[in-house]
């Protein structure tokens, strides 16, 4: 199976692991992930929030180039799936005169792709190790699923790809309400006191669930939760050190890839520890 790739430029930076083990979790499952020729930054976030023009133009000419390649679009970063559906969503409703682009290629998010019956089917084929004994908090954030009618997503307040990938894996999947709320990253650097608001109840609601780790599908999310928990153990005299996973790195773990190592290592919050102790490294 082949399918066009738009890595976006975090995971080519601070998210290269979770590039890295997409691509290797896909290669295992046979999948080819076609990266963009010459693609270009969607414009997450500072050209949606100022410039109503290079918010369209930035995706749309990356949904240009897969359209001419006639393969569906697959997309790992949250930020970028959802500036990229919603120029889809307007150029498949308003076309741009002498533009050059047909709606051929469909965007989808690397999760809700992975998570179609024939590719679920393959993973479960595949797992070499599973995740037996590892409780994780499925965290989406709020742009993979919202708004709706952008996204098409249907349980947009509780989806479970993410949580069935898991449980699928061997992982427990607990149960708890905070999977789509924000986690403030688009103020990291203008409101860190909303910032560190936010996290801290994702991360107090995640312990109180009753899980060890939380799996993400956002490099925003990530980089937000991973980075943050010192600062706020020291603000609010807790301990926090709770790993943040993307979920291609547990996928990858699963299926026995050897260069788990190497994407966990550049975690903040060690989660190795974790790991071994529950004898999965």
């Amino acid at each position: 199976m082949i399918v066009s790739y738009y890595p976006g430029c975090s995971l080519l930076g601070t998210a290269r692991e979770y590039n890295e083990s997409s691509q290797a979790v896909c290669q295992v499952l046979g999948i080819d992930l076609d990266e963009l020729e010459g693609w270009n930054c969607c414009g997450a976030t500072s050209a949606h929030s100022t410039d109503d023009f290079l918010s369209l133009a930035l995706p749309a000419r990356n949904l240009s180039l897969a359209d001419k390649k006639g393969l569906d679009l697959v997309v790992p970063c949250a930020a970028c799936y959802q500036r990229l559906k919603v120029a889809e969503k307007k150029l498949k409703e308003s076309p741009l005169p002498g533009f050059p682009y047909q709606g051929k290629a469909k965007v989808r998010h690397l999760l809700d792709f992975l998570s179609e019956e024939e590719n679920l089917a393959r993973i479960k084929e595949e797992i070499k190790k599973p995740l037996s004994g590892l409780r994780v908090a499925c965290y989406y954030g709020c742009l993979v699923v919202r708004p709706p009618k952008v996204t098409g997503a249907v349980d947009y307040e509780d989806p479970q790809n993410m949580d069935q990938l898991m449980t699928l894996l061997g992982a427990e999947s607990v149960g708890w309400s905070y999977k789509t709320d924000c986690c403030g990253g688009s103020f990291v650097l203008t409101r860190p006191d909303i910032v560190r608001r936010l996290i801290g109840k994702i991360l107090d609601m995640a312990l109180e669930a009753g899980a060890e780790g939380l799996v993400t599908c956002c490099p925003m999310c990530q980089s937000n939760l991973d980075t943050r928990q010192r600062e706020l153990s020291r603000k609010f005299r807790k301990d926090y050190h709770l790993p943040i996973f993307y979920f291609t790195e547990l996928l990858g773990l699963a299926l026995g890839s050897p260069k788990v190592d190497e994407w966990l290592k550049r975690h903040l919050v060690d989660p190795k520890g974790l790991l071994t102790a529950k004898g999965l490294i």
